[in-house]
């Protein structure tokens, strides 16, 4: 007798065997036991799941002539010819090969007589999805009416290709791709039967080659089977499949996460020449750094993920050392690398200079992070800095009368590189209360107060720098980005700032960010300005501040309408020139 592969020495010959599809099963035999079978099923999924496999044995329960309805006995004599594949009453048609009119034409003629043996005809199309458009609707009306005595059992594993008109007339059972666990744990029952003693993780790497797939997994098994004898080792499955130890990828993954460049390459040099295919070995790759992506993100990674314990738990080690922007990273240049690779004629040099540029890219940070991390730093800084009047005050200068200039309007002694000189006009602006004297101190010069100049209120494109400057000493990571501003133009009672591209803002626009460059602005130009930010381009801008530049401007109103202020004002004869309602003076 010839030789019998195991993909059909170990079919299914009854609902208990079939592995995976629990609850297609269940359906199926409660429909049997509750004689409910629909006339037309379908049965859809990839390949090797048990399409065939169950409509075989829907054929073998329905015509069983002993045993319970759901049990088919195995033993009566429909039984024996299906399973030899002699019965007259069951009709089993490849769709690929029969696929026209004519063919549909016969077999509607051939369902009008009575079953020769059994209580039933039952006729299983496979892969029905490329029978034509016209055998479909030459198909249509007996599907929908079949005689009591017909069942029509159909297999697809393309189900978008089957016209709806069919679909509708149809009991649909969709098959799953059968578990990693259940398809392991099958193969190891298999090899024990078989007497071939084989290790757990040779099970397993035959059952990922296998991707849900039972036929294929014991195609696999029977070549392994036929390789290494009675004993089968890890090295002899890796050999035969042309895989590569899932320790390589855990290694090149640490060397990779710490920018070892040099033994990224020697790791790559010995899989290369082992003979591992360069396409299979970048997929792989790809896949375990989506593990360790999932393991990284996800609260139980064992149910994404087709691994064993040790494995699982390695990938868990090795995602502990890295962030999730650096995983992503790393995932996103390796896959650019790969896709290269695909394009390339030297596919080896790009997927090499994949890994160069993973590794010089580093562990990522995320911006929050840094932002906080700055602003720690700077604290001290703005600690240390911290001027002379209480913040959130009115500040009120009781020097004797001299010309007092703000850091805003640049003086004629500083460099051109951070401040331009002053026109003739703008001299001619500035003005400084002049000092009061009162009768009781005459001869004496009284204290004044400090107004601010009117170029200093207005001029906004003229200390645009200025004002940079001015935030960069306060919140230092927010200067470079008002640097990447196009355009400050004073609209009124509006400053606005004009962006081209709206990521760059966005930092800015954020509330507490907003409200700290709205504050900083009122203080350097002594102004009732309103932040508005735009884009180019764009009609309608995304107005900033809101309720807090509201609330801010009242709480300058009611800082100069205060009694002690006003009181001052009134003992030293001079006027508010400033109001300052930040954390850190500007120092005159």
């Amino acid at each position: 007798m010839s030789y019998l592969v195991l993909a059909r020495k170990w079919r299914p010959q009854n609902f208990d065997e079939v592995v995976g599809q629990q609850a297609v099963v269940r359906t199926l035999r409660n429909a049997l036991t509750r004689n409910r079978v629909a006339h037309a099923m379908l049965f859809s999924g990839v390949r090797g799941v048990g399409k065939t496999t169950l409509a075989r044995l829907m054929a073998k329960a329905l015509n069983c002539g002993q045993g319970a309805p759901d049990v088919p006995c195995n033993q009566c004599e429909s039984c024996l010819e299906i399973m030899n594949g002699n019965a007259m009453d069951l009709h089993e048609i490849d769709g690929a090969s029969n696929r026209g009119i004519q063919e549909i034409r016969e077999l509607k003629e051939n369902i009008r007589f009575f079953p020769a043996k059994g209580c039933y005809k039952i006729i299983i199309i496979d892969e029905v999805h490329m029978l034509t458009t016209e055998a479909f609707n030459a198909l249509l009306k007996t599907l929908e009416e079949p005689p009591a005595h017909v069942y029509f059992m159909f297999a697809t594993t393309e189900l978008h290709k089957i016209p709806i008109t069919i679909l509708s007339r149809c009991q649909r059972y969709e098959l799953k791709r059968v578990p990693f666990a259940e398809l392991v744990a099958f193969f190891a029952r298999i090899a024990g039967a078989e007497k071939v003693a084989i290790s757990p993780r040779a099970l397993e790497m035959i059952g990922r080659e296998a991707e849900g797939s039972v036929r294929d997994g014991l195609s696999l098994l029977d070549q392994i089977f036929s390789f290494g004898g009675e004993e089968i080792s890890d090295g002899d499955v890796a050999q035969v499949l042309g895989l590569v130890d899932r320790g390589i990828y855990e290694n090149l993954a640490r060397a990779l996460l710490a920018s070892d460049l040099a033994a990224c390459l020697d790791i790559f040099e010995q899989s290369h020449a082992a003979g591992m295919d360069l396409k299979r070995f970048a997929n792989d790759l790809l896949g375990f750094f989506r593990a360790l992506l999932i393991a990284k993100v996800a609260a139980r990674p064992e149910e994404l993920l087709d691994l064993s314990d040790q494995e699982l738990a390695a990938i868990k080690d090795i995602a502990a050392t890295a962030s999730q922007e650096t995983l992503y990273q790393y995932f996103a240049m390796l896959l650019k690398g790969s896709e290269e690779m695909q394009y390339s004629s030297r596919p080896r040099l790009a997927l090499e200079m994949a890994f160069v540029r993973a590794t010089q890219a580093g562990q990522i940070v995320p911006t929050a992070t840094l932002l906080g991390r700055l602003d720690g730093l700077l604290a001290g800084v703005a600690q240390s800095s911290q001027g002379a009047g209480r913040p959130g005050s009115p500040m009120i200068s009781t020097a004797e009368p001299e010309l007092s200039v703000p850091r805003s309007v640049p003086r004629q002694s500083e460099s051109a590189s951070s401040s331009v000189p002053l026109t003739e006009e703008q001299k001619k602006n500035e003005t400084v209360s002049a000092p009061m004297r009162s009768p009781q101190s005459s001869g004496q010069s009284s204290p004044t107060t400090t107004v601010a100049p009117a170029a200093a209120r207005r001029e906004v494109r003229q200390h645009w720098e200025a004002f940079i400057e001015y935030v960069k000493e306060r919140k230092r990571w927010m200067a470079p980005v008002l640097q990447l501003c196009a355009m400050a133009r004073d609209e009124g009672g509006e400053l606005v700032l004009k962006f081209d591209d709206p990521s760059d803002c966005k930092l800015l626009q954020e509330h507490d960010n907003l409200k700290l460059l709205q504050t900083f602005v009122l203080d350097f130009f002594q102004h009732d300005f309103r932040v508005v930010f735009r884009l180019r381009g764009a009609q309608a801008a995304e107005e900033g501040g809101g309720d807090e530049a509201e609330a801010l401007l009242t709480e300058r109103r009611v800082l100069a309408n205060d009694p002690m202020v006003q009181m001052a004002t009134e003992i030293f004869a001079g006027q508010v020139g400033s109001i300052r309602t930040g954390t850190k003076g500007r120092e005159l």
